[in-house]
């Protein structure tokens, strides 16, 4: 990385920080309204990467049945990975998202679509080889037939409840991508609400680095991240030092442009400078023993917002089949099947 791209990564990263933390500190006496929430009722979902749980060494569709029965989750993020259904050019399969689109029904389960280059987990961008020389403008308009073919063939599905366009698409700190084309991710967003105008497109951003105005601008729904411990290169292990009410405040601030706020990725895994593959457990365990996983799930309750989806089911499953160890597995039923 040379000098000027690391400063221009470390400013992105430093500034909002120091937003935040001022922030929190000027709300903090604010703490009461966001207790006021606990009470109120909210729903918790998984976001589940069918790529990430085969590069654990998964059988994704037994993880996904396991959090369906022995779990009881009902509310489910999957990402339709490009380089997956369009090994070819103009090639589309669409077989695998839509079996798990028909478990979901026979359960009464609900689905939101992650569609697009851009999609959860590393590297964020998920392009077919196939696309490795195009220009900026055979890219847009691959993509945008993909997403066209993915939507026509899929919005008739009854556990479908949204779409999602894209990840964090604004958010330029993270990820293997290119730089983003602000009009054409906008232009994308648009094309999937005129294709299916029966179902919301939740447009997602940093829960803590974002300003979320941006974002908020073309989002039926506004996803947000929450994270609670984090590791860079910078400052190594980094806790947030924010109250829920902050969370509540800038969704106030952003009511004008989009009402409904929701928490797509609620930090429920390791947050590891390598891979959860090659770090030791007790590195895994810094950011996210069971005590952790617990609070995170009680902080975001007292955020209030109405639905919640935890990021690291494909973790829990490695830790429960592969390291023995169960914990993180049975406390998740208590959140999703509550006696």
């Amino acid at each position: 990385m040379n000098t000027e791209t690391h400063h221009h990564k470390l400013r992105y990263l430093l500034i909002p920080v120091v937003i935040i933390v001022i922030g929190g500190a000027v709300f903090f006496w604010n703490q009461h309204q966001t207790d006021a929430t606990a009470g109120l009722q909210t729903e918790f979902g998984v976001t589940l990467s069918t790529q990430y749980a085969t590069y654990l060494g998964l059988d994704w569709k037994e993880l996904y049945i396991a959090a369906l029965d022995q779990l009881g989750i009902r509310k489910f993020r999957i990402p339709v990975y490009w380089n997956d259904i369009e090994q070819s050019p103009g090639d589309v399969h669409l077989s695998d998202i839509q079996w798990i689109l028909d478990e979901a029904n026979k359960r009464d389960a609900k689905i939101i679509l992650a569609v697009g280059m851009r999609v959860p987990r590393w590297p964020e961008c998920h392009a077919p080889q196939w696309t490795t020389n195009f220009s900026q403008d055979q890219m847009h308009a691959a993509e945008t037939t993909m997403i066209e073919t993915v939507v026509n063939q899929l919005k008739d599905a009854p556990a479908l409840q949204r779409w999602q366009v894209e990840n964090e698409p604004f958010f330029t700190a993270f990820g293997e991508c290119p730089k983003p084309d602000n009009d054409f991710i906008s232009a994308i967003i648009q094309r999937v609400k005129t294709l299916d105008p029966t179902h919301p497109v939740v447009v997602t951003d940093s829960g803590e680095l974002g300003l979320w105005i941006r974002t908020s601008r073309d989002a039926d729904v506004l996803g947000i991240s929450m994270y609670r411990t984090t590791w860079n290169p910078w400052f190594g292990y980094f806790r947030y030092p924010v109250p829920p009410a902050m969370y509540r405040l800038k969704a106030k601030f952003i009511q004008p442009l989009v009402q409904n706020v929701i928490v797509t990725e609620l930090q429920a895994e390791p947050w590891v400078p390598e891979s959860v593959l090659s770090a030791s457990l007790q590195d895994q365990y810094k950011t996210m023993d069971i005590d952790d996983f617990e609070k995170n799930i009680d902080y975001a309750r007292r955020t209030g917002f109405s639905e919640v989806y935890l990021w690291g089911v494909e973790w829990w499953y490695w830790m429960k089949q592969q390291q023995h160890d169960d914990r993180f597995w049975e406390s998740s039923k208590k959140v999703f099947s509550p006696v």
